[in-house]
């Protein structure tokens, strides 16, 4: 999804073309696996930032053409909409320095986005939800001009029949809306955390990562408020699913499952199976063809970016061959540079640790309550009670978060990584659960002194990131704005 394209109108020879390439090349991948093809040591972590361009008032700026063209940085790339910027990071082996290295990586690259935004007269924003959205700023006149956007909104309304979004979001209020295009999955910003990991090890580490999703959703969690509604402390979640609401083929052939979702069951032999379901529950969004050698899989890897599982497999190549990667999704946006890498730490400490326990984590929890204790985790945050590997009943992920702590940090210096480093991004997590206050937090205890001033609380949330200090230790709500 990250490469233009040529065009952005496709025929009926289009689509048969690719799924003809598509089931080529998932065969091929089959071969790969039996083979043995996939690196088996090493692991390695990366990251991708999607963030808001926000004017003087707050409100979504669409300029992500002008501040790309300043900061001229191959890692920086456009969003769906024009008021959002992708920021990439190169991949670092999990040893050593690494930890420090992600964050001195991301930090640079936001020094010099906020840079280039204030010369503009911008501000750039990490935030999972803009407080300050409104539906009308989501319209396809938002869109970045580029044809694999309109693409995209062509073909998910065309499998729609038309029909629009209707989005229904209960949590603490509720919302209920209609949308005619896909420019609401633009209102949902998120920090992503790649895992490469060792392909005799990539069975477990994506059903650890299912299982992970719920302490590391609420841990991070920083969206309460949509449209001026306080809906989950993830309100993200729901949004992004619904947004994007296009079911596979009713029929002999295909199943009625979703391109966004938790997914559809654990990973019983290889990662092979969920490409295959990729297959063969998926129609095809974007029959491209495209610009890239053919061993290396491209059209298998282009219809799986339009698949958006909460934990998504990925084939990369790299110098030392093909590799197998997890891409964690379910992290959002913000609220500072430290608090981001603190929650990769704490992501992939947990994701190895539950993949190298003796007993896999899936034979003591059943899938449908791991998706359970998800979306539970996405709602309620801290406070939701969710089952986990090992204890009997269900607990509150406030009461098992110091457990879950210890064992991240213990994965993490079992792979090498430092100490100090280790417990710097380990302890911000831990403060932050010990006092309640995600960003999701914060936010509601802004507005629960100063009311629903959404401008007001993205200036104080603006003014605290800006500090750089992580949000567990931001002073008090109650303050003046």
């Amino acid at each position: 999804m990250g490469r233009e394209i040529a065009s952005d109108r496709f025929g009926a020879a289009d689509f048969a073309r690719f799924r003809e390439a598509l089931a080529r090349e998932t065969a091929e991948l089959a071969r790969w696996f039996e083979a043995g093809r996939f690196r088996d040591e090493g692991w390695v972590g990366g990251f991708e930032l999607e963030a808001w361009l926000v004017d003087g008032a707050g409100r979504p700026a669409p300029r992500n053409e002008a501040l790309l063209e300043r900061l001229d940085d191959p890692l920086v790339v456009p969003e769906l909409a024009r008021f959002n910027i992708e920021l990439n990071g190169p991949p670092r082996p999990l040893s050593g320095a690494a930890l420090g290295a992600l964050e001195s990586d991301l930090a640079a690259r936001w020094r010099r986005l906020q840079e280039a935004a204030a010369a503009l007269g911008l501000r750039a924003c990490a935030i999972g939800i803009l407080p300050t959205l409104r539906p009308e700023d989501l319209t396809l006149a938002a869109m970045s001009p580029l044809n694999r956007y309109r693409a995209l909104n062509e073909q998910v309304f065309a499998q729609r029949q038309g029909r629009p979004v209707r989005v229904d979001i209960a949590g603490r209020e509720h919302l209920v809306l209609e949308h005619r295009d896909v420019m609401l999955e633009s209102a949902t910003t998120s920090f992503q955390i790649h895992l490469q990991v060792p392909a005799s090890l990539a069975a477990r580490c994506y059903n650890a990562a299912l299982v992970a999703s719920a302490a590391t959703v609420a841990g991070s969690a920083n969206s309460p408020y949509l449209f001026g509604r306080d809906l989950w402390d993830e309100t993200r979640i729901p949004l992004f699913e619904q947004s994007i609401e296009v079911g596979g083929y009713e029929g002999a052939a295909f199943g009625p499952l979703r391109r966004v979702s938790f997914g559809s069951g654990y990973v019983r032999g290889s990662l092979l199976e969920l490409f295959r379901e990729n297959l063969e529950h998926f129609p095809v969004l974007l029959p491209l063809v495209p610009d890239e050698p053919p061993e290396t899989l491209p059209h298998l890897r282009l219809h799986n970016g339009t698949i958006w599982r909460w934990n998504r497999p990925l084939v990369g190549f790299g110098e030392g061959g093909a590799h197998l990667r997890i891409e964690h999704r379910v992290v959002p946006a913000g609220p500072t540079v430290a608090d981001m890498v603190a929650d990769a730490a704490f992501a992939i400490g947990l994701i190895v640790h539950l993949a190298r326990r003796p007993r896999p984590p899936e034979a003591e929890l059943p899938f449908e309550r791991a998706r359970d204790n998800f979306y539970r985790a996405a709602r309620e945050g801290l406070a939701a009670h969710v089952h986990w590997p090992g204890h009997r009943v269900a607990r509150p992920l406030a009461a098992l978060m110091p457990e879950l702590l210890d064992a991240a940090g213990e994965a993490l210096l079992a792979l090498g990584l430092g100490v100090a480093e280790v417990e710097r991004c380990i302890g911000i997590v831990r403060a932050r659960a010990a006092g309640g206050q995600t960003g999701a937090a914060w936010q509601r205890a802004w507005t629960a002194r100063h009311g629903r001033d959404m401008a007001g609380l993205l200036e104080a949330y603006l003014r605290r990131q800006a500090a750089g200090g992580p949000v567990h230790a931001w002073d008090a709500p109650e303050e003046a704005a």
